[in-house]
């Protein structure tokens, strides 16, 4: 009998084996078989006999029986293909690490059922997660249940709502516990010991007893797709599982992604609103030509001032300082003249560059709308920002929370007893179990201005957040040089629909995603001359594949193993297909010396 098996490896082909007389191993059960040197554990993909001669025999048995079964070996291979990853290391990042040694039995993996089921539902509106744990509670007499969040955090304090809502055992699967403890819970799910499960992205494959009811929370969140193998979307995939098995799936989101909200559109998700909850009064602070000395504008100095007079708390946000020039008079920002997304400056070259097209011009001295000298990246610092309001504000306590100081200490804790937070989007979430009565935002501008197709999408997701966040009663203060941009005015008016149908028009237009695939292909060398040659054959290749938009090469500087060069492509729904045909041999001639490829499909961050 032949095995083929595949092994968290950069390697894109599984590797024959022979097995011994007398040892029984099924497609889906890991082994320990010779690559290179060594032995390592793999997956096996396929089985079948044929002819041995000159195969190795596989070394042993990882565990006693398939921990996926062929349907799940099949969904696996179609997230390496979707995401152009190695499948063996699409399998590792899916499953929990094999355990040293395995006795117990383990159940056979049950096969999906084939055929389609229904429309996953798309859930928003202020009581979304509310309605979720009702339907899930309902539901969970008769299905399986399995929860993915975005966050350790998340997965951890949804699995308190369902054990107590359920008033049943819920297992949890996520990075934050030991090997050994996600293997044993993975196994009490296959044996049917428990239905409800709850985790983050590696919980993706879980067993979950048929019918099953799948779930994704904050659908929208770039933590769904963290960096490393394999490259896609949770909700790709989540999707993708319930298609093929006929399981029941929520999405929830206050703010979907653009490509959710698509789909909702075109009836691939039915979308499940809530009537409109209660709103903030929210107050847009027009700063332009202001706000250069000085981080609180009247409006927003006041709102603070009559907050603490009333002993309400405040949060006060600060974005990253922008890459972006604009001006600080009229609030004009340098866009590219093609890819219509804010072009990146570079202080040292005085130069604006395109992320996507490399269009670089010489940054101007005078701003091309008002004439006004004020052209600069504009932002403030968290440190800056703490700094004036503890001058402003010297009898109440100022907390900063930023990465820096947000390090080692809960920061819900330290929340509870300061009057004024400074800090950055996390510290949203450490308002637990009320929100402030005022938040602020010195100026989400930055982000308006991220050299990014998804600035306006960012933005409008941080701005409905900060409201959603907000005590009842409470106020937001956005203090903006571009008070009229529309994910300002829709967050500020309540208004999902307004936001959607304006970015859907900006990407329709210049074909960004959903309307197209979009690519990122960097290439790695042992010197910068190799890293950029073979980056520019890359880019005769797939020009010669024609129907892709295909923008010139350019250096991304050196990372710690080698210089890196970066190519970015648009396409249609066949884009990985088409890549893999062309780098497949690229892919196998790694070893050559020419230097390393490495692919990102759909990525959510281009800044």
């Amino acid at each position: 009998m032949i095995v083929d098996v595949v092994f968290d490896a950069p390697v894109f082909h599984p590797f024959s084996y022979r097995v011994p007389q007398g040892l029984r191993v099924g497609v889906g059960q890991r082994v320990s078989a010779p690559l290179g040197s060594q032995a390592r554990v793999g997956l096996v993909v396929a089985a079948g006999e044929g002819s041995e001669e000159g195969l190795k025999p596989i070394a042993g048995l990882a565990e006693p029986g398939p921990i996926l079964s062929r349907s799940q070996v099949d969904l696996t291979r179609w997230i390496a293909g979707e995401s152009l990853s190695s499948w063996g290391s699409t399998v590792a990042a899916l499953l929990p690490p094999a355990p040293r040694s395995a006795t117990e039995s383990m159940p056979a993996p049950g096969d999906w059922a084939s055929g389609l089921g229904e429309r996953p539902f798309l859930l928003t509106g202020g009581d979304r997660e509310g309605r979720l744990l009702a339907r899930l509670a309902e539901e969970a007499e008769s299905r399986g249940l399995l929860l993915v969040a975005p966050e350790i955090d998340a997965a951890a304090a949804w699995a308190d709502r369902l054990s107590a809502a359920l008033k049943a055992s819920v297992v949890r699967l996520d990075s934050g516990m030991t090997e050994r403890e996600r293997w044993s819970a993975w196994m009490v799910l296959a044996r049917g010991a428990a239905r409800v499960a709850v985790g983050t992205r590696s919980a993706l494959l879980a067993p979950a007893p048929a019918p099953a009811t799948l779930a994704l929370l904050d659908e929208n969140d770039a933590a769904h797709k963290p960096p490393g193998a394999p490259r896609i979307h949770s909700r790709d995939v989540i999707v993708e599982r319930a298609r093929r098995e006929g399981s029941r799936l929520y999405l929830t989101a206050a703010t979907p992604s653009v490509e959710s909200w698509r789909r909702a559109e075109d009836g691939r998700l039915q979308r499940v609103p809530d009537g409109p909850s209660a709103w903030p009064r929210v107050s847009v602070v027009d700063v332009r030509g202001t706000l250069r000395s000085q981080p609180l504008s009247p409006a927003l100095r006041q709102a603070v001032k009559d907050t603490l007079a009333a002993n309400g708390r405040v949060l006060l946000l600060v974005t990253r300082i922008g890459s972006a020039m604009a001006c600080g008079e009229c609030g004009f920002v340098l866009r590219c003249p093609d890819c219509g997304i804010a072009m990146a400056f570079s202080r040292v070259r005085r130069e604006l560059a395109c992320r996507l097209c490399r269009r670089a011009d010489p940054a101007p001295d005078t701003c091309p709308t008002c004439h006004g000298r004020q052209l600069a990246p504009l932002g403030w610092g968290t440190e800056r920002v703490e700094q004036a309001v503890r001058t402003e504000f010297r009898r109440y306590r100022v907390v900063r929370d930023d990465a820096e100081v947000g390090r080692g200490r809960p920061r819900a804790m330290s929340h509870d007893s300061a009057d004024v937070v400074v800090g950055t989007r996390a510290a949203l979430k450490a308002f637990v179990p009320r929100g402030p009565s005022l938040i602020g935002f010195i100026t989400p501008d930055p982000i308006l201005r991220l050299p990014d197709f998804r600035a306006g999408e960012r933005a409008f997701s941080l701005l409905w957040a900060a409201a959603e966040k907000v005590a009842d009663g409470g106020r937001v203060v956005i203090q903006t040089q571009h008070p009229t941009h529309y994910a300002v005015r829709a967050a500020a008016d309540q208004d999902l629909a307004d936001f959607y149908k304006r970015e859907m028009g900006f990407r329709s237009e210049l074909g960004y995603p959903p309307f197209q695939r979009l690519c990122l292909l960097t290439v790695r060398s042992r010197t910068e001359g190799r890293a950029k040659r073979l980056a520019h054959e890359l880019e005769q290749e797939l020009r010669g594949l024609g129907g892709l938009t295909v923008y010139p090469p350019a250096p991304l500087g050196r990372s710690q193993r080698a210089p890196r060069w970066q190519l970015v492509l648009k396409g249609g729904d066949d884009l990985p297909a088409l890549l893999s045909s062309l780098l497949g041999p690229s892919r196998q001639r790694r070893g050559d010396g020419r230097g390393i490829i490495e692919v990102e499909m759909d990525p959510v961050d281009l800044a």
